[in-house]
């Protein structure tokens, strides 16, 4: 019988090693979380940090000018290839709200804003400049003559 006894007392107490090995698991996998946790937080914190420090900086002759100018550059690129995925999926961009919108919409779905006066405006907007273009052209080409 002393040998049921101890081996009970040996099995209780090593269930309780286990059951506070899995408590102290789980607690260390919890502060391992909120670690991480505060740990993506401050890396937020660190590039809104950045980004208003850019903002604010931007285009003055600062020591992060080098990098300030690789941000510009990777900014128009992402903002040329936006450009080119709303061409190839046939639409075009809110100018209110920045939503997407079907090529043939005449106003945005999220915000109203009325976009056929946009189109309509950009489009005099380039025949505008083509006419400039044009006449430079022609006086280029007339003063040309003149010379010869």
């Amino acid at each position: 019988m002393a040998f049921m006894e101890r081996m009970g007392d040996t099995l209780l107490s090593m269930g309780k090693d286990v059951s506070q090995k899995a408590k102290d698991m789980s607690g260390i996998a919890k502060l391992k979380l909120n670690i991480r946790s505060k740990e993506d937080f401050v890396k937020e914190q660190y590039m809104e940090i950045g980004k208003a420090y850019y903002e604010r900086h931007r285009g003055e002759d600062v020591l992060e000018k080098a990098q300030f100018e690789q941000i510009d550059e990777a900014l128009e690129a992402i903002a040329q290839m936006e450009l080119q995925i709303l061409e190839l999926k046939g639409a075009k961009k809110c100018p209110g709200c920045g939503a997407e919108a079907t090529e043939t919409a005449e106003y945005c779905s999220v915000c109203g804003t009325k976009l056929s006066v946009i189109v309509e405006g950009q489009a005099e907007k380039k025949d505008i400049e083509t006419d400039i273009e044009l006449n430079n052209k022609d006086k280029q080409d007339s003063t040309d003559e003149d010379l010869v």
